[in-house]
């Protein structure tokens, strides 16, 4: 989540993609929605009397205004330092302030849709696709963006970002966040001890069988450290099955709280129960013989542990992210002179890399916000306004960074004092990218840069209205059966196995694939595959 690097060499093709995709990228929002009354809308959603301005050249800012935004992550220990020098900045432009509340990695999972469900007051919140971000508009807590509010109060924005980008992000038509301007990997990789792999002379990590080789070796015979760390969070498909079904069977998942995929080379896009599959249970059999070596904590299922901090502090052998993500840690280590030698792991070097759809990261406006115009000026801004792109992804100069010309940077002294959250909403062209990143993972960049596979459904949301007791219900088994099988605490994998193919059954999965399969088929029928 923190892909300070991982994102530029790809991005380059996923601009390229987007706008063949969309005929040049026009900036009209899906192209298809009515042209509802912007002005009104806000208004009437926010239940205030203001009147926005006749055009975006005589946008009313006379009153100050203060946003609050909710981001997940730790609050920065030099929060009020960068805060501040951004709130002159946003004072000045359009006289409003930015308040942020931070919700930690260790709970954000469970207090997330709590803030929404309780209508807490607040005007901005960072959204995503793993975080919720389809139920959350279908629930009601976003507020809907139409194309005359975009072109007024972020004209920037609405001029920059791709057609293509609008249109991911629409939940049943209508769009619900401004989304990320910048094309990225989310595949997963492995960041290990690679002093430990040499100490034990382990043969390269490069495939699932040397991975749980090394896991083995290190839970026999190193002594306070814990060969794997899972990332914390309401997971139902953990970061290791997006390597090892997701990578290894070339799959798409759709996303990690429902139990199935189709196949990324399959032209129909034939849904499936991935509880059924043969993988899946190899899988279960693979886990299983991982948490019988004590590959990961037997306390893993309920661990508040911080895996990226776990693995800097030599506590964790390995652990699992994005490459932008473990590049970045691999920089801070190795700046600090960390005394570990680290190596990144792709365990499926030959299997199709994908790229994110645009809303891996964005930005909703609350649908209770007051001030709703403003909030859009703000994102806009803070998107697409070097300066102030620079202060929120990056901190203050000298201090937390050190510019390198236009693009790149190099961590400063503090460096460590702003990181870690989710400024990542507002990625764009104008992110800088961290010329201290290792060479191992710009080789790992350029060599994905070649192979990034394009497939029909690559741009393909599921909206899940029709079917949201269903996928509920699913997603408890998942929790209450699933989870325990893949980490390996059911004594009989077997029976296990059976009652969660029993139950998730039972939950509506078959419901659910017919409604995922209804829509596949009109969406390539309507893009004429």
């Amino acid at each position: 989540m923190n892909k300070k690097k991982a994102m530029t060499l790809m991005s380059s093709i996923l601009m390229i993609s987007l706008l063949s995709a969309c005929g040049g990228g026009n900036g009209n929002a899906g192209g298809n929605a009515a042209e509802p009354k912007a002005s009104a809308a806000a208004t009437e959603a926010t239940g205030t009397n203001a009147q926005p301005a006749k055009d975006a050249g005589a946008v009313d800012t006379s009153q100050p205004v203060t946003l609050k935004m909710i981001f997940v992550g730790p609050k920065p220990v030099d929060y009020d330092q960068v805060f501040g020098e951004i709130n002159k900045k946003l004072k000045e432009k359009i006289n409003a302030t930015l308040e942020a509340e931070f919700l930690d990695w260790s709970d954000w999972a469970q207090k997330y849709p709590l803030k929404l469900a309780a209508n807490e007051d607040f005007d901005l919140i960072y959204a995503a696709n793993w975080a919720g971000y389809n139920d959350q508009a279908l629930k009601g807590g976003f507020l809907e963006l139409t194309n005359e509010m975009l072109e007024k109060y972020a004209p920037m924005t609405w001029k920059a970002m791709p057609e293509v980008a609008w249109g991911q992000a629409k939940v049943n038509g209508k769009l619900y966040m401004v989304p990320q301007n910048r094309g990225e990997t989310v595949e997963k990789l492995i960041l290990y001890r690679e002093d430990l792999r040499k100490k034990y002379n382990l043969p390269e990590i490069n495939s699932p069988e040397t991975y749980a080789n090394y896991l083995k070796t290190i839970s026999g015979k190193e002594k306070g450290v814990t060969p794997f760390v899972p990332e914390t969070g309401d997971w139902k498909l953990h970061n290791l099955d997006r390597i090892l079904l997701k990578q290894q069977n070339e799959w798409n998942l759709f996303d990690l709280d429902l139990p199935m995929g189709f196949k990324l080379d399959d032209p129909a896009g034939k849904v499936f129960n991935l509880y059924e599959t043969p993988e899946f249970k190899e899988l279960v059999y693979y886990y299983k013989d991982l948490a019988e070596n004590n590959a990961w904590s037997k306390s893993a299922l309920n661990s508040k542990l911080d895996h990226q901090q776990e693995f800097k502090a030599g506590k964790a052998a390995s652990i699992t992210h994005n490459l932008g993500t473990l590049g970045a840690l691999m920089t801070d280590m190795r700046e600090k002179n960390s005394p570990y030698e680290l190596a990144l792991a792709d365990i499926n070097p030959d299997k199709k890399k994908s790229v994110a759809v645009s809303t891996q990261n964005g930005v909703a406006i609350h649908s209770t916000s007051k001030h709703p115009e403003r909030a859009l000026m703000m994102i806009d801004l803070l998107q697409n306004d070097k300066e102030l792109h620079d202060l929120i992804m990056n901190g203050i100069t000298a201090v937390h960074y050190n510019p390198v010309g236009e693009d790149k940077f190099t961590n400063a002294e503090k460096n460590a004092n702003y990181t870690g959250f989710s400024n990542w909403g507002f990625n764009s062209p104008l992110n800088r990218d961290n010329a201290s990143f290792p060479d191992e993972a710009n080789a790992l960049t350029d060599k994905w840069e070649g192979e990034v596979y394009h497939y029909p459904l690559e741009t393909f949301v599921f909206d899940n209205s029709k079917v949201k007791t269903e996928v509920a219900n699913v997603g408890n088994v998942m929790l209450q059966y699933g989870i325990p099988l893949e980490y390996g605490t059911v004594k009989d994998v077997d029976a296990g196995l059976a009652k969660l193919q029993q139950q998730v059954k039972a939950a509506g999965i078959d419901t659910i694939i017919a409604e995922v399969q209804r829509q596949i088929d009109e969406f390539l029928a309507n893009s004429g595959q």
